[in-house]
């Protein structure tokens, strides 16, 4: 248990934000859980109850900036980890309200930190690989922290704004912050966004269904436990200025990916299929400078991390608390 400390987690609701109040409370450390939903489901799905009752949980909008300072500055907030967004698809439909949420959002976040002074040692917030752009761009399809950014989707670009953004508040303000850049990541909970298939496919193959992944290339994939672990790691890592940095994990292509969900379950009749274009990301990253940031990171490999998956959807389709998914051939 970490005295002293008390986190805010936007985004809560969402899948890496379940995660992340999920590894608070194995910390014992308090947290401030904010989301405009109330909608516990994903939570649900990795703590119980009981547990989540040493969680403040507050229903809020990030585009709502007064609320937030309160917020920030009532509930003696010393970390933030910013993980509200709307991901690809629903930026696409609706790009007014993406950039509200994503990139308005943010700056309201910043400007509550900057407003709550010393109170806040440490800020970390999700940025993501799509501001890159496609593998080709880059020598070996490897983009580097500094690599040309050229993001090819309004998801990217709004990421890309709050980079930039984070990088005037620390000149304007001294606000320090560490951006970070996930890829593919993967776990319980992970029910929706453009990458969200291969976790469908693990939750298909654990009900006995085949699953068709609509895409396929090579990515860094992350295992969502890894990428709270590290968010938490990065709140109180205490850098200078603004920080943005690839996280690393298991560069794999689809056929690897598809292989270590049948060694997971074998005995599914149905296959697990793939298309063959790749998303217009890099293939892998370099994460050295995350590396050197936290003094070293580890990552669950890809066979260990589809495991745990599978086992767990196991056991929550067991439970009745997920359905396999719709799609499945």
């Amino acid at each position: 248990m970490r005295g002293g400390e008390r986190f805010l987690v936007t985004g809560a609701m969402g899948f890496l934000g379940a995660w992340t109040i999920r590894a608070l409370l194995d910390e014992g450390t308090a947290a401030v859980a904010f989301d405009v939903s109330a909608d516990r489901r994903r939570l649900r799905l990795l703590a119980s109850e009981e547990e989540l009752e040493a969680v403040r949980f507050v229903e809020g909008d990030v585009t709502d900036a007064a609320a937030l300072i309160e917020l920030v500055r009532d509930e003696e907030i010393t970390h933030v980890v910013h993980l509200a967004a709307l991901q690809v698809p629903f930026c696409k439909a609706d790009p007014v309200r993406g950039a509200q949420v994503n990139v308005v959002g943010t700056v309201n976040v910043l400007e509550a930190a900057h407003a709550a002074g010393d109170q806040i040692r440490g800020l970390v917030y999700a940025s993501s690989v799509a501001v890159f752009g496609p593998a080709e761009l880059y020598p070996g399809g490897c983009a580097m922290d500094d690599s040309p950014l050229v993001p090819g989707t309004l998801y990217g670009v709004y990421k890309q704004a709050n980079e930039g953004t984070a990088r005037i508040y620390a000149g304007d303000h001294g606000l320090a912050s560490v951006g970070l850049r996930p890829g593919t990541v993967y776990g319980v909970g992970r029910d929706q966004g453009l990458t969200s298939a291969p976790t469908l496919a693990m939750l298909a193959a654990a009900a006995g269904r085949g699953y068709h992944i609509p895409y396929g290339g090579a990515s860094v994939y992350q295992l969502a436990s890894d990428i709270a672990r590290v968010a938490l790691a990065a709140a109180r890592a205490g850098p200078d200025g603004a920080v943005v940095a690839n996280v690393g994990g298991a560069t794999a292509s689809m056929d690897q990916v598809v292989t270590a969900i049948r060694t997971s379950a074998p005995d599914v009749a149905d296959p697990i299929t793939h298309d063959d274009v790749p998303l217009p990301f890099p293939s892998t990253v370099d994460a050295s400078g995350l590396d050197r940031l936290l003094g070293g990171v580890s990552y669950t490999s890809l066979e260990e991390g589809v495991h745990v998956t599978v086992e767990a959807f196991r056991d929550l389709l067991g439970r009745g608390l997920v359905r396999p998914p719709e799609e499945r051939h």
